[in-house]
This record gives C-alpha cells, sequence and structure tokens, in this order.
C-alpha cells in the first residue's frame, strides 16, 4: 500500500496486529490473514478514491467492498472470513474508543452450508498405515506421525509442535498446546505410543545431525530440525498414493476421521469436544451430523426398501 490513505491505515493496523496477538492469542498465521484482508479494504478505498480513514468507513462503503469482491471471484467462504476479519477489527475499534459506531454491525455475510469433511474408515486408515516401509527410518517416523494424529485427533501445528518432554507414555497422555497456547492432556493409545517409541528407538536415535535447540522436539526432518506444516502434509499424501486410497487426504483427514469414529462408537461429546480442544461445543457437533449421514448411507446400503 502506499499513499496518504495508507498511512491513515498504518497506525490502526499495528494495534490490530498488537490487539489479535495480544489480547485474543491469535496464531501469526491467523493475524497475517487478518491484516491481509483489512489491507484488501483500503486498497478498495484507494481504488474508488474514498478519503476513509477507519473510523470514517460506513456500511456502504463495506457493502461496495464486498459487491466489488464478488464481481472479482472470491469465493463465498473466502467472502465470509474476509467480513470476519473486518467485524473484529472494528470490534477492536470499539473496544479502544477508536469509532464510536460499527460500520460491519448490520452486514451479514454469505450464507453457507456446514461442510461435512472427508473421512476414512477404518480399513482405509489400516491400509495406508501399513502401506508405510518401517524398514527406514523415515518410515518408522511417518507411521508414527500418522498413528499419531488419528490416536489423538490433533491439528498439524500441535502434532508439529510435540515435544518429547510432553509424552507421558509410561500412563497413555500426551501434553498439547493448542490455539491460543491452551495446552490440553490427550489420552494416546497402545498402537500410537508402539510406533512413536520404535521411531524414538531407531530412526531418531540415529540421527546424528540434530540441530542445537530442536533436542526436544519429536519429529525430526532429514537436517534436525522439526517438520513444517507442508511437510506433514506430503507424508499424509505419499502414505495416501502409496496405498491406492483415491479420496483428497490431508493431515486434517485424521482429526476428522478420530473425531467421527468416536462418536459412532457413542463417545460423549463433551469427552470429545475436551479431546480435541474445541472452545465451542457447536464446532464438535458437526460430527454428530456426519454420524447421521453414516447411518443413512448404512440404510441405502442394506435396508431392502432403501436399495437403490
Amino acid at each position: 500500500m502506499s499513499g496518504n490513505l495508507a498511512q491513515k491505515w498504518k497506525s490502526f493496523q499495528k494495534g490490530f496486529e498488537a490487539y489479535l496477538l495480544l489480547e485474543l492469542s491469535l496464531s501469526q498465521h491467523t493475524v497475517s490473514a487478518y491484516l491481509s484482508d483489512l489491507s484488501k479494504l483500503v486498497r478498495f478505498l484507494e481504488l474508488r478514491e474514498y478519503d476513509c480513514g477507519p473510523a470514517s468507513v460506513e456500511q456502504h462503503h463495506l457493502e461496495a467492498f464486498l459487491v466489488w469482491l464478488s464481481g472479482l471471484g472470491l469465493a463465498e467462504r473466502s467472502q465470509a472470513r474476509l467480513l470476519s476479519a473486518l467485524k473484529t477489527f472494528y470490534k477492536y475499534m470499539v473496544l479502544e474508543d477508536l469509532t464510536s459506531a460499527d460500520p460491519t454491525q448490520h452486514i451479514d455475510g454469505p450464507k453457507l452450508g456446514r461442510k461435512i469433511p472427508t473421512v476414512l474408515t477404518y480399513e482405509e486408515i489400516n491400509l495406508l498405515l501399513e502401506a508405510i516401509d518401517l524398514s527406514h527410518p523415515l518410515g518408522q517416523r511417518n507411521r508414527a506421525i500418522l498413528e499419531t494424529l488419528y490416536a489423538c485427533g490433533l491439528r498439524v501445528s500441535e502434532l508439529t509442535g510435540l515435544r518429547r518432554s510432553d509424552l507421558y507414555l509410561d500412563i497413555g497422555f500426551v501434553k498439547v498446546v493448542g490455539k491460543g497456547n491452551k495446552e490440553r492432556v490427550v489420552p494416546i493409545g497402545e498402537a500410537a505410543t508402539k510406533y512413536i517409541k520404535l521411531y524414538l528407538e531407531g530412526g531418531r536415535r540415529g540421527q546424528m545431525n540434530i540441530r542445537r535447540g530442536q533436542e526436544d522436539i519429536l519429529f525430526l526432518n532429514r537436517r534436525g530440525a522439526g517438520l513444517s506444516r507442508v511437510m506433514v502434509f506430503n507424508i499424509v499424501k505419499a502414505a495416501a498414493r502409496d496405498a491406492g486410497l483415491p479420496k483428497n487426504i490431508s493431515p486434517h483427514t485424521f482429526r476428522h476421521s478420530f473425531a467421527t469414529h468416536l462418536i459412532e462408537g457413542g463417545a460423549d461429546l463433551k469427552a470429545v469436544q475436551d479431546m480435541l480442544g474445541h472452545e465451542s461445543i457447536i464446532t464438535t457437533e458437526i460430527y454428530t451430523h456426519m454420524d447421521t449421514e453414516y447411518l443413512r448411507e448404512t440404510l441405502l446400503q442394506y435396508h431392502p426398501r432403501y436399495r437403490r
């Protein structure tokens, strides 16, 4: 951004960034996305030659901005996320007494259907795990990674942040640091424990080039540093390819499968919420809808009056 308008917004953006990091404890990735969305609004105001600082923006400016984005082909889900960023920005402005009015107050985002995520069956999970070559140190690591994702329902960032000192394998638990640096304790099963120990006693112990400061990180790359999110994504994709699974699978698929299999098995929704680290049980409730879909598919497949 350049010009006088950008300067009008600059200090407010700095304050908003601090609010997101310090007050809301959002991740740097989320903060960057919110700031990028805010920059899009400033760019739009520049293009339309609206000489508006943050406190001068009105509802009609934002409505015109959303129409402009839609005309550029921005997907409805992306529009909804962007509007959420703007609402958060103006909540900050009001809290800090930087404006007396919230121009986003009466703006509704696009109506989005709740997307049912991809889930693997237990048989598909086994196929994927068994496709990994354990004769290679990286195979031992990769098997431990996928076993842990499925056993604990972790987010990718939680997996890459796991430390050896977070493991309490003798009593079957791991400590997880989730969103907003909130800690939770999650049970870990015998299978994941077995393959973590195999990795620790095999491939990881033989790794001679562990970088200083990375000694406590559980899962390491070839260069002795922690894994990136992209590397975990690639590990999952490679395993799915080797197993011959045609589904579009990501690390988050294991989290979805973990929750869905628990709900299908009759687990208490509150317990699943706690294990997933969801702040609201509403987020966890999507898996009850998935269970309903599973039951419907079972009827369609096996009931003589429902067969297609």
